[in-house]
């Protein structure tokens, strides 16, 4: 970049004093919050990200420095919102990768399970899992909530991956039983009104070398 198209210190400047503002700005928002979901407290989020990464990008710009901060960008992470403008309903759409990395560990939980519980036998079709990790995951998924195994994935022999969130606006439910066959298939980007990812790929910047630029997850 020529010095001509550089930004002022005083741009700078400007840019960290809009991060100030935005900070406070977000902490009311917060301090204010009407429950879960207020939309405030989402509109400050974003707008204390974007005042973030446009003070990053001048001051390594002007500087060449970055900022220790990892906001994410809600801007880039998904198509323009194209859904309805009061949601009268809507989707949530979870995804949770594990990897099996102690089969034994899980395999000995299901079956604790089926032969502690004839509901877990009966239900899972498996009086006996023996060495089948099929048969284990069914058990297991079957007797706990999906919120539950992730907050005790390690006791089932599990290890995280990637997961994501998505809450998708929409102006009324469908019919009982009409996307139970394609549960997904429907998911649309534009309609998504907030996500929320957690990836290691988040903390995998090497401490010894200073990274080109912001890295973001994405909400």
């Amino acid at each position: 970049m020529s010095d001509a198209a550089q930004p002022t210190a005083a741009e700078v400047r400007a840019a960290a004093d809009a991060v100030k503002a935005a900070i406070d700005h977000h902490l009311q928002a917060v301090e204010r919050r009407s429950g879960d979901d207020d939309p405030a407290v989402y509109d400050a989020f974003n707008a204390l990200a974007a005042a973030a990464e446009a003070y990053d990008e001048l001051l390594y710009d002007r500087h060449d420095e970055v900022t220790p901060f990892e906001i994410p960008g809600a801007q880039d992470s998904l198509p323009p919102y194209n859904g309805p403008e009061e949601p009268h309903a809507l989707s949530v759409l979870i995804r949770r990768d594990y990897a099996v990395v102690e089969p034994q560990r899980l395999l000995a939980q299901a079956q604790h399970l089926a032969d502690a519980d004839p509901d877990v036998r009966e239900g899972s079709g498996a009086a006996v899992v023996g060495g089948s990790v099929h048969a284990a995951l069914g058990v297991i998924f079957g007797e706990y909530e999906a919120d539950e195994i992730a907050s005790r994935h390690e006791e089932f022999g599990l290890e995280e991956g990637d997961s994501t969130l998505w809450v998708a606006a929409a102006e009324e439910l469908p019919e009982p039983g009409e996307w139970l066959d394609a549960p997904f298939d429907d998911a649309d980007p534009q309609l998504v009104v907030c996500r929320f990812d957690v990836s290691a790929v988040f903390d995998e910047d090497d401490p010894d070398e200073a990274p080109d630029g912001p890295a973001y997850n994405t909400v």
